[in-house]
């Protein structure tokens, strides 16, 4: 059966699986290696870098709830110089592609990041992550304004070269799909559905929050229905591909996400359950479309029936 999945670009992005590992949940790749072989995914999407290094949020910075988890981790990383000396070398690039997510917290400096990031040839594409405060503008969030998320993504557009652009939607917002279709007209070649919802959990022993943030992002399969549903809203709005995240676990919910109409998933909290998920939901993948008669997964996507 043919796996494979392309998001049409200048360079295409080609994905041998429709399996990618979720930003943030994987570190940068190589953490991982021992517990798979990373060449067998169809992408690994390493966590998020900034241009210069961040220790992120104090601790406690994740708390375990209820079918899922929540974060604060604030976006810790070594920056991008670091990461494009030390860290993308030593990963299977030529093997698999490697799609680096993006912070940054002004328009500007989110064209500078991908300029530095588009250099580099074991960069296969570059997904941005607008679910963070613009501080130009107040803080307001990149992602909950479409004229916003449209001036990101021109921006990243305008420097990322040839290079495939993938961006990261909140569900944060009133209308997503309103959203989707601002970066699909900026020029994004695909959207990613979703990041984090928001929540916050607290300590009855201590009466305080069990974030220092108090406020995190909530992940894990409690967030999967609203993830489908943004995904089938999305993808009967836009034309560019939609990639699925969110409570995907194993082959079935990923196939689950394929129907609704994404290209593609990326497992996330799964991979804070059981470090080899990703490893075990593209090994399984052929066999889970067995036990459901798909012939062809491409026929599948997008094929919900109501």
């Amino acid at each position: 059966m043919d796996l494979s999945v392309t998001i049409p670009a200048r360079r295409p992005l080609h994905l041998k699986n429709p399996v990618m590992t979720a930003s943030g949940t994987f570190g940068y790749g190589v953490e991982f290696a021992s517990y798979g072989d990373l060449t067998s995914l169809g992408g690994i999407v390493v966590k998020g870098v900034s241009l210069e290094a961040r220790r992120g949020n104090p601790l406690p910075r994740i708390a375990e709830t209820a079918c899922g988890m929540l974060n604060c981790v604030g976006l810790q990383n070594d920056g991008a110089d670091v990461f494009c000396r030390r860290k993308l070398p030593a990963l299977p690039w030529k093997q698999v592609p490697i799609i680096v997510n993006m912070y940054a917290t002004s328009t500007r400096d989110f064209g500078e990041l991908a300029a530095r990031l588009a250099g580099h040839e074991g960069v296969a594409a570059l997904e941005v992550n607008i679910s963070c405060p613009n501080v130009q503008e107040g803080g307001a969030l990149f992602g909950q304004d479409p004229i916003q998320a449209a001036a990101v993504t021109r921006a990243v557009c305008a420097q990322a070269g040839d290079l495939p652009v993938l961006v990261k939607l909140s569900p944060n917002v009133t209308d997503i799909a309103l959203i989707a279709r601002a970066v699909e007209d900026a020029g994004a070649h695909a959207v990613c559905c979703i990041n984090t919802l928001q929540g916050m959990a607290v300590d009855l022993s201590t009466r305080r929050p069990r974030l220092s943030t108090v406020i995190g992002g909530l992940s894990g399969p409690a967030i999967k229905p609203v993830a489908l549903r943004c995904v089938w809203q999305v993808s009967r709005t836009v034309k560019i591909p939609v990639i699925g995240i969110g409570g995907i676990v194993d082959a079935e919910d990923a196939l689950e996400f394929i129907l609704a109409g994404a290209c593609a998933v990326q497992i996330g909290t799964g991979n804070f359950i059981r470090p080899d998920a990703s490893f075990v939901c593209a090994a399984e993948l052929p066999d889970a479309c067995a036990r459901y008669g798909i012939a062809d997964l491409h026929a599948w996507r997008g094929s919900l029936a109501y």
